[in-house]
């Protein structure tokens, strides 16, 4: 505790380097699926929206504690106002990337105290009244799952913008109509699409959507987290061939740049993970974490850096910096191996009609959700 504190008082803040904690309109798929105490992005949020302008004054003069694994949050807020009306929060990165941690730490005792309830407890395997046994025996869905009057996609609105037909009349309802284009099971609610190219990938239920997320995301650091798993080498298939949807991306053999970046800390840098012994053998070391300078648009000075974060011994840092274009390279060469039929489909000469100059990317200006995938 007392090594804790002190590295606690050893931290700099950088005033001018904020992070925006919120609000935003929708949880996050971490808020939503850790249960841990700590949640702070969610208990801040539900303080602040709690609390009015003269109620809050009166909060404060009666010496509420704002503490949060040992920070005093509340002494370091900074709220802004955007466009006159809507106020955003904003902490200092420092102090995010510490709250970050402890709930890290958090949740890593959640899932032991988890496992352990496991191990002692026998349970019987869950039940599915809504599938029955086909004559094979797999599993289908009943006629009484609402997906049954769903339509699967198919490719209805590729090459289409987003900015386009987010504006016409009906297109939420129209975007319900159809069965998320991934599981393929639940109903659509967000229509997803490449925010560096602006076209439209493919309607999506809520889950999906937030499944392709990272735990944390700040503008041009992300953290890597166990669902990469799942996008990298469960489902490989069904995520690439979603995110080549986009024109931009499938004519360049490419993924949107946070993509290429957190598969480039999980897969092309895996084998410079450090382990360390655990119980079972060893055990990949810390949480990775990529960051950026630059952008796409620039890729001979972009170059991104995977680093270790939450290191037991603290000796891990900078694992790599690899440059743009040796990333895409990689890439590309990982996708042929992996997803031939989807490499097949990429390419410049598999499409015709893509804009011969390379696309801005297309700033999300709505506010309400972290607008990089």
């Amino acid at each position: 505790m007392r090594l804790a504190a002190a590295g606690l008082n050893a931290v700099g803040m950088d005033r001018q380097d904020l992070v925006r904690i919120g609000p935003f309109r929708r949880a996050s798929g971490q808020e939503r699926d850790e249960e841990t105490r700590l949640r702070w992005r969610r208990r801040i949020a539900g303080e602040l929206q709690e609390l009015g302008g003269p109620e809050r004054a009166a909060h404060r003069e009666a010496g509420r504690p704002y503490h949060l694994a040992g920070i005093d949050w509340r002494k370091m807020l900074v709220e802004q106002t955007r466009d006159g009306t809507q106020r955003t929060w904003w902490l200092p990165r420092a102090v995010v990337r510490l709250l970050d941690a402890a709930e890290h730490a958090e949740t890593q005792w959640v899932q032991a105290a988890r496992t352990r309830q496991a191990n002692t407890a026998v349970t019987d395997p869950p039940s599915h009244p809504r599938q029955t046994p086909d004559a094979d025996g797999r599993r289908t869905r009943s006629l009484e799952s609402p997906t049954a009057s769903l339509r699967p996609y198919h490719k209805e609105l590729e090459g289409q913008l987003y900015s386009v037909f987010s504006r016409k009349p009906a297109a939420s309802r129209r975007v319900a109509e159809w069965a998320c284009a991934v599981c393929r099971t639940a109903p659509a609610t967000v229509l997803d699409h490449c925010h560096e190219h602006g076209y439209v990938r493919a309607p999506l239920c809520q889950s999906c959507n937030t499944q392709e997320r990272p735990d944390h995301l700040y503008s041009n650091d992300i953290r890597v987290a166990n669902r990469y798993t799942r996008l990298f080498h469960t489902h490989t298939d069904d995520w690439l061939r979603h995110w080549h949807r986009c024109p931009g991306c499938r004519a360049r053999t490419t993924l949107p740049l946070p993509h290429l970046a957190a598969w480039t800390a999980y897969t092309a840098c895996r084998s410079l993970r450090p382990t360390h012994p655990a119980p079972r053998g060893r055990k990949p070391c810390g949480v990775l974490r990529v960051s950026w300078t630059g952008s796409q648009n620039a890729p001979r000075s972009c170059l991104l850096t995977v680093t270790v974060d939450f290191c037991p011994s603290g000796e891990h840092r900078v694992l790599a910096q690899v440059p743009y274009r040796e990333a895409v390279e990689q890439f590309r060469v990982w996708l042929t191996e992996t997803a031939p039929a989807v490499a097949a489909a990429a390419g410049p000469d598999r499409l015709d009609g893509l804009p011969a100059q390379f696309r801005p990317v297309i700033a999300d200006t709505s506010g309400e959700d972290p607008g990089l995938f």
